[in-house]
């Protein structure tokens, strides 16, 4: 059965990087910003945010870079659960040879197994400091894995970059919304 964390928060998916510029599968290949990856990244500290926010970033480069240009001089966790699916010998090959998300790719991590991940760490973060929204910098697979898991059953499309979704709870369910 699935667990359902304890409260709204908000995922983002690192800015562009080599790879997505590419069109290549990065997975759990470290690969580095673009410079608009890093532009996006920067355009997000701009934004209002609420004043108690928890931030947590995949210990992925991508990820932690971007989590560093969007929130200078703010502390962060690295959290191991929020990082990419493992694609294993697809890694560095064109998006269109990807296999079925439902496919465990050799060397690779299974989709059930990336699921289960995801919903552990999400959950576990949604349980810690009452009054704060747990902002995660992360990537495509993460999210995709929180929308089947908590909103509407699918995995949607690809999200973008650097763009943060508010996963806010109703119930015990929860609605994606762009911030």
């Amino acid at each position: 059965m699935t667990e359902i964390p304890a409260k709204s928060f908000c995922l983002i998916r690192h800015g562009e990087t080599t790879a997505n510029a590419e069109g290549l599968i990065a997975g759990r290949t470290d690969v580095p910003l673009t410079e608009l990856g890093r532009a996006q990244a920067r355009a997000l500290s701009r934004r209002d945010w609420p004043a108690r926010i928890a931030l947590y970033a995949s210990p992925m480069a991508r990820a932690q870079e971007t989590c560093e240009l969007a929130f200078p001089d703010r502390p962060f966790t690295l959290h191991d659960g929020l990082r990419e699916r493992d694609w294993g010998v697809y890694e560095g090959r064109p998006l269109r040879t990807q296999p079925d998300r439902n496919a465990t790719p050799e060397q690779g991590e299974s989709w059930p197994d990336m699921i289960r991940r995801v919903e552990r760490a999400i959950v576990g973060i949604c349980q810690t400091g009452t009054d704060t929204l747990p902002v995660l910098v992360c990537h495509s697979g993460v999210i995709r894995a929180a929308r089947l898991l908590w909103t509407t059953g699918e995995v949607g499309s690809r999200p973008p970059n650097a763009t943060p979704l508010l996963f806010k709870r109703s119930g015990s369910t929860f609605k994606e919304k762009t911030l």
